[in-house]
């Protein structure tokens, strides 16, 4: 497992937190480290998003540490690419982590589910 990846992520919970990325479509969303890293120390991040497949790891090393302190949750996904391509960035641009600032309405069932499969792992 990589230095940032602190709980591994089964491959249903990973298709969750996409289908969550997906259908939070037109929500605020920060992107990259040093956005999320931002959001995170402010405490105005919702939930935060880190892809397992970084090079170096140590670029987001910090940010599950800063989400702990703050109470944010947070997870993982495997593909850097998919995180940047579902959030409107050009085909070929990686993303290494993203922060969603609100969750809709319509995604809270879905948001809470993917809070509880998190905690289910860390406990």
């Amino acid at each position: 497992m990589s230095v940032h990846v602190r709980f591994e992520t089964p491959s249903d919970l990973a298709d969750s937190i996409y289908e969550l990325i997906r259908a939070n479509q037109g929500g605020r969303i920060k992107k990259g480290s040093n956005e999320v890293t931002k959001s995170a120390e402010r405490g105005t991040a919702q939930f935060v998003i880190l892809a397992e497949d970084v090079n170096p790891p140590e670029l987001l090393a910090h940010i599950p540490l800063i989400c702990e302190e703050k109470g944010i949750p947070y997870g993982y996904v495997p593909s850097q690419e998919f995180l940047a391509k579902e959030t409107g960035l050009p085909t070929g641009v990686k993303t290494a982590s993203i922060a969603m600032m609100e969750i809709s309405k319509a995604n809270t069932e879905a948001f809470n589910n993917v809070l509880e499969a998190i905690k289910a792992i860390n406990n």
